[in-house]
């Protein structure tokens, strides 16, 4: 990742945001969603209430690099099951899911053991938000460009 947020072969990371199940609060995840743009990602930021196959249906569809969903409901870990069973039902396991919100401990060391690839709680700073996503997208996109040679890290 380049310090504009510029993923291997020249194009934008692309983030995908959402908050499933029925939770109303969603100012973490529009701060998230600025900080990563202003980074220089494309940020594709569905909105509240969505379904975990609307999630996966726009995740194939815009080609993103990373899906970061947030969960302050607790009902984390069922909604990030339930994602990452529907996007490898999909044929899209390759593109990570990051999970953030209210989360213990234990139950982030369960989303790490179901296949997330990272989970950030309330309180996370904010620029290692924005550094986890973005390499993890740099990481993928890198894994899924056959024409990258090399993987630069912001940081």
């Amino acid at each position: 990742m380049t310090a504009a947020g510029a993923a291997p072969a020249g194009r934008p990371a692309r983030v995908l945001l959402a908050k499933p199940g029925l939770d109303g609060h969603d100012r973490g995840i529009k701060v998230i969603g600025m900080a990563l743009r202003d980074a220089g990602a494309e940020v594709i930021y569905l909105g509240l209430r969505r379904s975990v196959a609307e999630i996966v249906a726009a995740a194939r569809d815009e080609d993103v690099d990373v899906i970061g969903i947030s969960v302050l409901s607790g009902a984390h870990l069922a909604l990030t099951r339930a994602l990452l069973r529907e996007r490898d039902a999909a044929g899209i396991a390759d593109i990570p899911v990051t999970v953030g919100g209210t989360i213990g401990a234990t139950d982030a060391a369960t989303l790490r053991e179901l296949g997330a690839a990272a989970v950030q709680g309330v309180g996370t700073p904010l620029p290692q938000v924005v550094d986890t996503i973005l390499g993890i997208a740099t990481a993928t996109r890198a894994a899924t460009d056959p024409t990258t040679d090399t993987v630069v890290v912001r940081g």
